[in-house]
């Protein structure tokens, strides 16, 4: 009985995924093919479109998991401490002197070794 239950939500889960597919896809159609309309109606109509085709999949499981997805990501991002403009300011100055250093390091290690294989070949140098 209760595995019924499970497949006819499955299904009915699936037909609305499916019918938001359509109602977007239709949207895109419909916003190319009636390209001498002006577009402000144009974007207007794919912006609803959008807005019910969301609606739609909110009301499948799959889409109430998502929607939970991105509301945790919320939750989570509101736990974030972010730096203080002084810190941004350093470690990006610390970043880009080390990249400087590093560059320098390699160029003479280039130099080095094309001199090297310069006197290993034979080439005045």
């Amino acid at each position: 009985m209760n595995s019924d239950i499970e497949t006819n939500s499955g299904k009915m889960d699936t037909f609305k995924l499916g019918l938001a597919l359509l109602i977007i896809l239709a949207d895109l159609v419909a916003f190319y093919i009636y390209a001498d309309y002006s577009l402000l109606y144009r974007v207007i109509a794919l912006v609803v479109g959008a807005g019910l085709s969301i609606a739609i999949a909110l009301q499948t499981a799959k889409g109430r998991e998502i929607w939970g997805y991105f509301h945790d990501a919320q939750i989570e991002v509101r736990k974030v401490v972010w730096p203080t403009k002084q810190e941004t300011i350093q470690t990006t100055l610390i970043v880009i002197v080390m990249v400087i250093i590093v560059a320098i390091i390699l160029w003479l290690l280039d130099m080095f070794l094309g001199w090297s294989i310069g006197l290993l070949m034979g080439h005045s140098g």
